[in-house]
């Protein structure tokens, strides 16, 4: 006998933009192996290429991809028409590589990206969207159209500038928003709390506001290998320590999936990644 439980609609997807304030960070590669780690766990996970002009999500997967975005966006395909299957069964709409005119869309374009986006929220548990790096326009729609923000860095001075300047940038943009870091391609943990430290610090004394500590993803030759074969690290060496750090940030994800949104875009994301 059907409940009412049977009947309530499905909860639709969230959101998580995976964001960083210069490139070389290696913000797709993240993007890429969380999707693909959550997908082997049995979500149903919508990875978006939105670094509209520089994207390479569909090289990391060794996909051919013959339409993108670039098509959506033109009315010439739907969204349905450009999606591909990706490594551990995550869906992937594939981005735009070195075409600057997508690269500025307009007002109108950007809306009607994020609307198209709306249509999806019932088929999946969670939409990745892998934005460009910095500070354009369409960098902060996408993050700020997202339940989830996500900021990659390395211990890189200039890497750990340019965060702070997005993160100061987004509080800016948006009173009371909540983000997390991860660094990556670091030696030992104990690297990747002090870089932590440095920016949650500079970010409570001149922001006001406090970050989370998303974990990181330790230097690995596995990375750089699966790069080269053009294929998901954690896929290609599921026991390598890089893949073990993005294990547990895709189990902590998955373990509040299904908590209730609190409204409005930035949710609580510092509370989910501390539990």
């Amino acid at each position: 006998m059907e409940t009412a439980e049977d009947r309530r609609p499905p909860a639709p997807a969230r959101v998580l933009a995976v964001t960083s304030g210069k490139g070389g960070v290696g913000k797709t590669n993240v993007a890429v192996n969380l999707a693909a780690r959550l997908a082997t766990m049995g979500r149903r996970i919508l990875l978006m290429d939105a670094d509209l002009g520089m994207a390479n999500a569909d090289v990391l997967c060794n996909l051919n991809v013959r339409t993108t975005l670039a098509h959506v966006l033109t009315g010439r395909r739907t969204l349905s028409d450009v999606m591909i299957d990706g490594p551990g069964g995550f869906t992937l709409i594939p981005g735009v590589s070195g075409l600057a005119a997508i690269a500025d869309l307009s007002e109108f374009e950007r809306a009607r990206m994020l609307d198209l986006l709306t249509q999806l929220e019932d088929e999946y548990d969670l939409v990745i969207i892998d934005t460009g790096a910095g500070i354009s326009p369409n960098v902060l729609n996408f993050v700020e159209a997202a339940d989830e923000v996500l900021v990659v860095t390395t211990p890189e001075p200039t890497a750990i500038t340019d965060a702070y300047g997005l993160i100061k940038t987004i509080c800016r943009r948006r009173e009371g928003a909540e983000f997390s870091i991860l660094i990556n391609q670091v030696r030992d943990s104990r690297e990747a709390r002090r870089v932590f430290d440095r920016i949650d610090l500079v970010c409570r004394r001149f922001l006001g506001v406090r970050a989370t500590n998303a974990g990181c993803v330790p230097l690995d030759p596995h990375v750089s290998a699966a790069v080269r074969r053009r294929e998901p690290f954690v896929i290609g060496a599921p026991d390598c320590p890089a893949s073990g750090y993005v294990r547990q940030l895709a189990h902590k994800l998955d373990r509040h999936a299904a908590e209730p949104r609190d409204g409005g875009f930035f949710k609580k994301f510092a509370s989910w990644l501390a539990g």
